[in-house]
């Protein structure tokens, strides 16, 4: 693939001026050493993006780490769809790097267009295969989106196409069950991440993809391992080794921070903001015509 084959509206975004729209807001601004995102999934109607853009414009860091499948090119090639709030998110990144942000994009299987460009960097924005990142008390963890591991993207990519699909389907009934839900004053509810909990074969799979990636990075000489990929937010030990994943911006809403003492949380943003996360009513809109 050529760099004309990046969808132009994308490639404009990544070139442009920062036309992000920062609203005043009195809520403080949260400083991190690092964060880490990934499965944002832009270029679909699942991706929550004013939520995304919300997180971006509330929290800074030293490292921004955006560890894979940020834009969805899968769902591009088979209809087009770019809200703006989606450029919004491209051009706040962007706006980071500017300012002395260090960007790191470590493309995944849905942004795989990207690992031609490894090893270049585009708007200040480094584009990496893997990282290596040290937090303040000195321990050493490799940052990849970990697709790699997961046997389906390697062996049959016909069936990680198809599941796609279906994990499609399932955002489309989950963002109207939620639209009720918002209206009951309830959470976010995800329904993949539920069906995710409750089929053998997919609990079986994330716990062996987990224990992959663990014991490849105790294999290379790291502390631990950070990764997306699986949309299941975690950190745990696994044999000896610390196991992160941020976890994504369609379902859970997640993502992996460093505190200045070197400490590693999760945030989640309706946990912040301790209220329903529900779209925003213009995007939602966008949301539904493109669902319809």
């Amino acid at each position: 693939m050529q760099a004309n084959d990046i969808p132009g509206d994308v490639w404009r975004a990544m070139q442009g001026r920062d036309e992000a729209r920062d609203a005043p807001t009195t809520r403080p601004v949260d400083r991190h050493r690092a964060i880490w995102i990934s499965d944002t999934h832009l270029g679909t109607p699942g991706c929550k993006a004013g939520y995304l853009l919300d997180f971006l414009r509330h929290n800074d860091c030293d490292t921004l780490y955006l560890v894979g499948d940020i834009i969805d090119g899968w769902q591009l090639r088979r209809g087009w769809y770019w809200h703006r709030t989606h450029n919004d998110v491209v051009q706040k990144v962007l706006r980071k790097a500017r300012k002395g942000t260090r960007v790191v994009f470590i493309p995944g299987n849905h942004d795989e267009f990207a690992r031609q460009f490894i090893g270049l960097a585009f708007g200040e924005i480094e584009v990496l295969d893997e990282a290596v990142h040290e937090t303040a008390d000195g321990r050493r963890l490799w940052v990849t989106h970990g697709d790699q591991f997961d046997g389906v993207i390697q062996n049959a990519k016909w069936l990680a196409h198809l599941g796609d699909t279906l994990y499609t389907l399932a955002l489309q009934l989950n963002h109207w069950c939620n639209r009720v839900r918002s209206r009951m004053g309830l959470r976010y509810w995800s329904l993949s991440q539920y069906l995710k909990h409750r089929v053998k074969n997919a609990v079986s799979f994330i716990c062996a993809f987990e224990t992959a990636l663990a014991a490849e990075a105790g294999r290379r000489g790291f502390d631990g391992v950070v990764c997306g990929h699986i949309h299941k937010a975690e950190i745990r030990e696994i044999g000896g080794l610390l196991y992160c994943n941020d976890g994504d911006w369609v379902e859970s809403l997640t993502a992996l921070v460093e505190t200045a003492e070197g400490e590693l949380k999760l945030i989640t943003w309706d946990e912040l903001h301790d209220i329903p996360a529900a779209p925003p009513r213009r995007e939602a809109r966008a949301a539904a015509r493109a669902v319809a």
